[in-house]
């Protein structure tokens, strides 16, 4: 499976939502196109972890709130075990928090449920012929303050998109529940997350990752001054 759809070839598609009668209308809506085909459903976070990578969609649409979990766990999940499968994230709530997280879990788009099925269709269409729809200012800004530094301190290059986030929110002194809240990931996750941070930065306390994160943000960016 290449990163883009072939023209010619139809567009595999996976479902997640934990509403049947949703799932159920975006399957009638994927497969009265000519071009689509679900490959599979589910309607619990951990049971999409396990069969999207094992079905290799082209395109897996997830809800972003799931009762054992949130969709944009699923995506960072199936994207870190084959970046070829897009991801594209539907949601009830316009909340630019989760589109952010979404984002750094590698979302190629995020879209509201209220959009029409023939925009969810076209979403579909463009997600899977390589086009990223998450274009989002603060997801930019993230991305360009990040590279600036980088060029100052090469190990943050070792950090992925979510370990560099969760190190700005622990500058600014938030909990791992917090920060959870904030990025839609369980507490247990963030704990590994920021242990692995702390490893990669060769630190052994939260502190200490405090204290460099807020010095540095403030030395490379005058805006946080």
């Amino acid at each position: 499976m290449s990163s883009a759809t072939p023209p010619d070839r139809t567009i595999r598609v996976y479902l997640l939502d934990d509403h049947e009668i949703v799932r159920r209308g975006l399957r009638d809506l994927v497969e009265a196109a000519p071009d689509m085909d679900v490959v599979g459903e589910s309607g619990s976070a951990r049971e999409a972890g396990r069969r999207i990578p094992a079905l290799l969609p082209d395109v897996a649409v997830l809800d972003v709130r799931l009762p054992d979990g949130s969709g944009i766990e699923v995506c960072r999940e199936i994207r870190s075990v084959d970046p070829r499968i897009r991801a594209l994230m539907l949601t009830s709530y316009d909340d630019e928090q989760a589109l952010v997280a979404s984002v750094l879990a590698g979302a190629s788009g995020y879209l509201l449920k209220q959009l029409s099925g023939e925009g969810i269709v076209a979403a579909i269409r463009r997600v899977a012929a390589g086009e990223d729809l998450s274009d989002h200012p603060h997801a930019q800004a993230l991305r360009d303050r990040w590279a600036s530094r980088e060029e100052h301190d090469p190990r943050l290059k070792a950090l992925s998109p979510v370990e560099r986030r969760i190190l700005d929110l622990v500058a600014e002194g938030r909990t791992n529940r917090q920060i959870g809240d904030r990025l839609g990931l369980a507490e247990k996750t963030v704990k590994n997350y920021v242990s692995s941070v702390l490893s990669k930065m060769g630190m052994e306390t939260r502190t200490q990752a405090a204290v460099y994160a807020a010095t540095h943000r403030d030395h490379q960016d005058p805006s946080a001054r």
